[in-house]
């Protein structure tokens, strides 16, 4: 006679419902391929159940998300064809907003451009009719799809505030990650940071670490942005350990970028091109496959500064194909900075001015601001190495502004140097020396900067195009100038 089971033992069926839930708090908390294998999981018990074919669909969108957020692109459009013939299936008044939604993301990761186009400004229209938070925030998300980044902030804002109405607690969090992500991208960086903030608060209070690790990435790169270097280590280092650990791509490539865009900020032009490289890179292990277009440009940037052009041109025809789609409003305006950066460095003159001039009049005067801003500090650059000062102060004028209105410290000081270079008066400037360093040549102060921030000779020979032998002529001179005799009490002088 067989033993009977004892108590202890004995095991309930699986429950597609309560699998369905378990995989929505992995997918929350922790690592993205538990989730993905715990929402097919759920799909399987659910899709023989007549009576739960919204759950079915939940479980096969959830299977999306988890391979979005790792960064698998592939599997990601494999699970979008199911969940749109479910979405299409689903007897419900609201299905045809979702179908459209599903049906424009895997026609975009399909390539094919026109089509997504259509599909997600049906999404943005019906879903910003009315007031309905869902609705609301599926068009934002539409909308920041298509890099429309105005409209998804704006519809953002609106689904967040029509779901902190509706006391609609996981949408709140929900629409924070999007609104603030939307905000970053279209250069409203202090707006980005207060909506992180708040759903980085949110995030923590409900256990949801991998959501609170997004914020924490976004921070970084506000951070990033504002020069406060110790907060883009420190906020990027938090985030980097939950993406690590759970597989979060998409968080990982946002934190790397946050400490690259530090390290180019502070004028490391090389360690930011070491750090961008295998973000841009399409191997297994490179940046997320929706940012990695994002921060190409920047990567051009840091190369040709770094002396590593070669490097540049393979992502320079990438950021080509990414313009061609004409879902990103400002790529052409980061193309032809792109090309002018290397015109330039081949020596190319006339060239290089079409395209700075191309490059200015394609960002416009709206827009992305700190964009428009780098173009003008690179352009100004350019100028003063040409011997042309008064038409640099003019562009180097804009770009000082435009970074301090963006609270974008570390880009002002860039722009405030290089204005000194040209003979602009110190006090011309906002970022006038001290009365100690008030006693060095333009040159002179941009070297002992570059010195204080911790740069290497052959470092700040580079950034200066000039021979490290010159770098040691004029250091000794600062030192005799300052009175110092180190490089530690030199950076006292400067630091203040």
């Amino acid at each position: 006679m067989a033993r009977p089971t004892p108590v202890s033992e004995r095991r309930s069926a699986p429950s597609g419902p309560a699998e369905l839930a378990r995989a929505r708090a992995v997918l929350s908390a922790g690592p993205v391929a538990d989730a993905y294998a715990s929402f097919r999981l759920a799909r399987d018990l659910l899709s023989d159940d007549d009576a739960a074919p919204r759950l079915t669909l939940a479980a096969t969108l959830g299977a999306a998300d988890a391979a979005w957020a790792a960064g698998d692109r592939n599997t990601c459009l494999a699970e979008l064809g199911p969940a749109t013939d479910l979405a299409d299936a689903t007897p419900d008044p609201a299905a045809g907003l979702l179908t459209d939604h599903l049906t424009g993301l895997r026609a975009l990761l399909e390539g094919r451009t026109a089509d997504a186009t259509t599909a997600l400004r049906r999404v943005i229209a019906r879903g910003a009719s009315g007031h309905r938070p869902r609705h609301l925030h599926r068009a934002a998300v539409a909308a920041l799809v298509l890099g429309d980044t105005g409209t998804a902030g704006q519809i953002g804002a609106r689904a967040l505030a029509a779901a902190r109405a509706h006391g609609d607690d996981d949408l709140v969090a929900e629409a924070l990650e999007y609104l603030a992500y939307a905000e970053m991208r279209a250069g409203q960086h202090a707006r980005a940071r207060a909506h992180a903030d708040a759903g980085l608060r949110a995030a923590v209070l409900a256990g949801q670490h991998n959501t609170a690790a997004h914020h924490r990435a976004v921070l970084a790169l506000t951070a990033s942005v504002e020069g406060d270097t110790g907060e883009v280590a420190d906020r990027a280092a938090e985030a980097l350990t939950v993406a690590r650990r759970h597989g979060l791509a998409q968080t990982r490539t946002l934190a790397e970028w946050a400490l690259a865009r530090a390290d180019l900020g502070r004028g490391r032009a090389e360690d930011a091109a070491s750090r961008l490289a295998g973000l841009v890179s399409a191997r297994p292990g490179g940046g997320h496959f929706a940012i990695r277009p994002l921060l190409m440009p920047q990567f051009v940037e840091a190369a040709v500064i770094a002396g590593q052009a070669r490097a540049a041109l393979p992502v320079v025809q990438e950021i080509e194909i990414w313009t061609d789609l004409g879902i990103d409003a400002g790529a052409a305006a980061q193309l032809a900075r792109c090309r002018a950066l290397l015109a330039a460095h081949d020596g190319n003159d006339d060239a290089a001015a079409r395209l700075w001039a191309r490059a200015l009049e394609l960002h416009g005067d709206g827009g992305d601001g700190f964009e428009r801003a780098t173009t003008q500090l690179l352009y100004g650059k350019w100028l003063r190495r040409r011997r042309r000062p008064s038409a640099a102060r003019v562009q180097l004028r804009e770009a000082l502004h435009a970074y301090e209105r963006h609270g974008a410290t570390a880009w002002a000081a860039q722009a405030a140097d290089e204005l000194r270079a040209t003979g602009e008066p110190a006090g011309a400037t906002s970022s006038a020396a001290t009365p100690a360093l008030a006693r060095l040549t333009p040159h002179q102060l941009r070297i002992a900067r570059y010195v204080a921030d911790g740069a290497t000779n052959r470092e700040v020979a580079r950034r200066l195009s000039v021979s490290v032998r010159t770098v040691d002529h004029h250091l000794r001179n600062i030192f005799v100038t300052l009175g110092v005799r180190s490089r530690v009490e030199l950076t006292r002088v400067v630091v203040g």
